[in-house]
């Protein structure tokens, strides 16, 4: 076996997912994802846990979401059982084909999502984490050879996490000290929001992994502004591009897609809470320098600023803050690698990809 597939195994379980002696921990993931899941058996049988595996599988995903009925909808009661039982999930990404579940219908599928918030919001309470096994239809998406896709996966995951998590303190640090946050970068990105009294997170990959990013949540009806995610995301197994947002006393009142408009539209109706932003993250893995299809990996690449639609974390609401709530949590990103800055209370804190702690922000 792969060492660095053990040392994926590692992290996850000593670091990630904190496991401790008799926890029961609940792994999913597709049968691509098998060494890894060997490794994590044989942490695991370390720490003197006990795993449980659920399949991952989305041919299976697609074949039921096709065949149901979403009106008939419910939520699944022995899985909601599993996860309240467990004190730990670890969940694998690993694909053959990521657009396997791409000719279903979109309604179906944001009405799948809404019956299965209760799992969402159970699975925040436990200790849980995200990560990627490189996988063919992965490395396809990025462009890569599936070996050069693990070396790019590896690089990202496998790090010295003490060393990150120091590094991204620094940025923590300014958003909670200040309130505004202006973002701006071209033409067509100019948003400000407040994160007065809402709480920053330091993304050491205790949750996903790989990490690195810091982020918090705006005021959910502070959001002012323009702004154009120059980058491309997947969802519902469909490529959406140049998506462009104008919000209003926090809630997007105007909304457009170069591509794939139609699953947009179908994300913003989910909910009312769609509608507002409950995320905003800036991405700080320098190991991170491409991008790759795999929002697991590209919000946490440096020199991008993402906002994601929809549900708020509550770790990042303070005590009197409002949390928005959503069945849905959709990141998209901005590329502040040009033409960008980040302002909060008015000082600029990035220009162009380079934070006012790097070195080499004055050369800018």
């Amino acid at each position: 076996m792969d060492p660095r597939i053990r040392e994926h195994a590692r992290i996850l379980v000593e670091h990630s997912a904190d496991i401790k002696p008799g926890d029961n921990v609940l792994v999913t993931a597709p049968a691509v994802a098998e060494d890894l899941v060997i490794a994590l058996y044989e942490e695991l049988g370390k720490r003197d846990a006990n795993p449980m595996q659920m399949g991952g599988s989305s041919r299976a995903s697609r074949a039921f979401l096709k065949a149901a009925d979403p009106d008939a909808f419910e939520l699944p009661d022995h899985m909601f059982a599993a996860i309240s039982e467990a004190d730990a999930a670890i969940r694998v990404r690993a694909d053959l084909n990521t657009n396997e579940q791409g000719d279903v219908d979109p309604e179906v599928n944001t009405a799948f999502q809404k019956v299965r918030q209760p799992i969402s919001e159970k699975m925040m309470e436990k200790r849980w984490v995200l990560t990627q096994h490189p996988a063919p239809g992965n490395a396809q998406d990025a462009e890569m050879s599936t070996s050069g896709y693990a070396d790019f996966v590896y690089e990202a995951i496998n790090k010295d996490w003490a060393a990150q998590r120091e590094h991204q303190a620094q940025m923590v640090e300014i958003l909670e000290d200040g309130s505004e946050v202006h973002i701006r970068s071209g033409d067509e990105t100019d948003l400000q929001m407040s994160v007065e009294g809402m709480l920053t997170e330091n993304d050491d990959a205790e949750h996903n992994l790989p990490g690195g990013e810091v982020f918090t949540a705006p005021v959910p009806d502070s959001v002012e502004g323009t702004v154009l995610f120059d980058m491309p995301l997947m969802a519902q197994g469909r490529e959406v591009t140049d998506v462009y947002i104008e919000f209003e006393d926090g809630r997007v009142v105007e909304h457009g897609a170069e591509k794939n408009e139609s699953v947009l539209s179908a994300v913003l109706n989910t909910d009312d809470g769609a509608r507002r932003i409950g995320e905003l993250g800036i991405g700080m893995n320098r190991s991170i320098d491409q991008f790759t299809y795999n929002m697991l990996f590209d919000e946490k690449m440096g020199d991008t600023v993402h906002l994601a639609l929809g549900r708020a974390y509550e770790d990042t609401v303070g005590e009197d803050g409002e949390r928005n709530e959503s069945a849905i949590h959709m990141d998209m990103i901005v590329d502040m690698s040009e033409d960008s800055v980040i302002e909060v209370d008015g000082e600029v804190v990035q220009r162009d990809g380079t934070f006012v702690f790097e070195d080499d922000f004055g050369a800018n």
